[in-house]
């Protein structure tokens, strides 16, 4: 009895509510409900995102500073009421991984690192209003059937970013995401990435410097000593970008008993730190083999090829993620350690200008011109033309004898300093010889292989 007695009163208090709501709003809240299931029913055919490209192969790609821009397409297959249309903007750098650890004979953890540097974050509202948490029928907005376009634009940061990477431990990203928010609907999202690339140029005096190194290694078993295996390799600059191809000059002495094999590999070494730990993960890029050497043998790689494949740049302004790489040339020694020397290297995205090629280091256009692993120059070098074909006697005779129209001015300048510039201004200079009287020490003293 007190069950129906309770249903009765909501029934009346229920009734009395809707007498006092009117026909006029009683009729306005049926329509809207109506309204909000038919717009249930309809559909958004499609949700897109396209950006205007900066270059001509139509991939978007940006660098710091530029404005990014475009536009978000949708397409709906009826009349529909929206609360609003956003974008969200973001670009950041994350790094993530887990280390399992034992505390004890049955007890094992997993410790977590995780980092993040966050580069922009940009939100836009391209229709209706900036709260969307509530389903209030104020402020919809009506969207026809069909194709609508609602452009988008926002500006990079001046300061340096980090180019777009995907790695084993983390990544550099940058996206913009749309979405759109429709009363007693779950909002219809997509997320599209754009590439940012900090341009590194190559055309610097650092990275267009020649790399060179020379190492050596003796093996030994037990109590007998072989003799020594030498590496000298060099490379004509440090930065190069993908596509190129690194010349390799090098020089492999085998004094040893073995065979060996002299090689060369590029290796990308990417870096993640997150609290004050570091994980770093070694990928081989591109690898050529020489022929094989045998005991007392040496090999002479003249500009030895290696070309460098589409990689991603070097990133080395981020703080939580770095990426590097480098050319090991090394000789294989079965049985031992190998004989390696690490060159480093810088992959840019600004290739070699022509003039760079010319003028961009006196030293590295040089030694490709001679054989720099002994140093020596092709041939000897032009003697300068002797005094007497320079000046004559009598132009020394007379510069020493006063000149009657300057008896003035050189009265006002008689001195012993005027006079010893009057003395020496035609002597001749010192005599020219090319045996250096003061010849350098020779710094390699290594002993070449012995005749077998």
């Amino acid at each position: 009895a007190t069950h129906h007695r309770t249903s009765r009163q909501g029934d009346v208090r229920g009734g009395w509510q809707q007498a006092r709501l009117g026909p006029a709003r009683r009729a306005a809240r049926r329509n809207t409900v109506r309204d909000l299931a038919e717009d249930a029913c309809r559909e958004v055919k499609s949700l897109t995102i396209s950006f205007d490209c900066l270059n001509d192969s139509n991939v978007p790609v940006y660098s710091s500073g530029d404005t990014v821009s475009g536009r978000v397409n949708l397409e709906v297959t009826g009349e529909i009421r929206v609360k609003s249309l956003k974008i969200h903007a973001r670009g950041h750098a994350k790094v993530r991984w887990t280390e399992s650890r034992n505390a004890g004979s049955n007890t094992a953890y997993t410790q977590n690192y995780t980092e993040e540097v966050e580069y922009f974050n940009h939100k836009d509202v391209l229709i209706g209003q900036e709260r969307d948490d509530d389903n209030s029928e104020e402020g919809l907005h009506t969207i026809q059937s069909g194709r609508h376009e609602y452009a988008f634009s926002f500006e990079l940061p001046q300061t340096p970013l980090a180019t777009s990477f995907e790695g084993r431990h983390g990544s550099v990203r940058y996206w913009v995401k749309a979405e759109l928010h429709r009363p007693w609907l779950l909002p219809v999202k997509l997320k599209k990435e754009f590439t940012v690339f900090e341009h590194i140029d190559i055309n610097t005096p650092s990275l267009l410097s020649p790399q060179a190194g020379t190492k050596e290694k003796t093996l030994c078993c037990w109590f007998c000593t072989s003799g020594p295996i030498s590496l000298s390799a060099k490379i004509e600059r440090k930065g190069y970008t993908p596509g190129e191809s690194i010349q390799i000059f090098a020089e492999i002495e085998n004094c040893s008993s073995r065979m060996v094999v002299p090689k060369a590999a590029i290796y990308q070494t990417q870096a993640f730190y997150a609290k004050g730990k570091m994980k770093e993960v070694k990928q081989l890029v591109a690898n050529l083999r020489g022929e094989s050497l045998s005991s007392g043998k040496t090999e002479t790689w003249n500009g030895k090829v290696l070309k460098i494949p589409p990689v991603s740049p070097s990133i080395l302004d981020c703080s939580i993620i770095r990426v590097e790489y480098s050319l090991m040339v090394y000789v294989d020694i079965p049985g031992a350690m190998d004989l390696f020397l690490n060159l480093p290297l810088v992959i840019g995205t600004i290739p070699l200008h022509p003039f760079g090629s010319r003028t961009s280091s006196v030293s590295s256009q040089c030694s490709m011109n001679m054989n720099w692993l002994g140093l020596t120059l092709p041939e000897r070098p032009e003697a300068p033309p002797s005094y007497a074909e320079v000046v004559t006697e009598e132009q020394r005779q007379s510069s020493l004898a006063p000149l009657a129209a300057c008896e003035d001015f050189e009265r006002a300048l008689q001195g012993p300093l005027f006079a010893y510039i009057q003395e020496f201004r035609f002597l001749p200079p010192p005599l020219y010889s090319e045996i250096d009287p003061n010849p350098d020490q020779p710094t390699d003293d290594r002993p070449s292989c012995p005749s077998r």
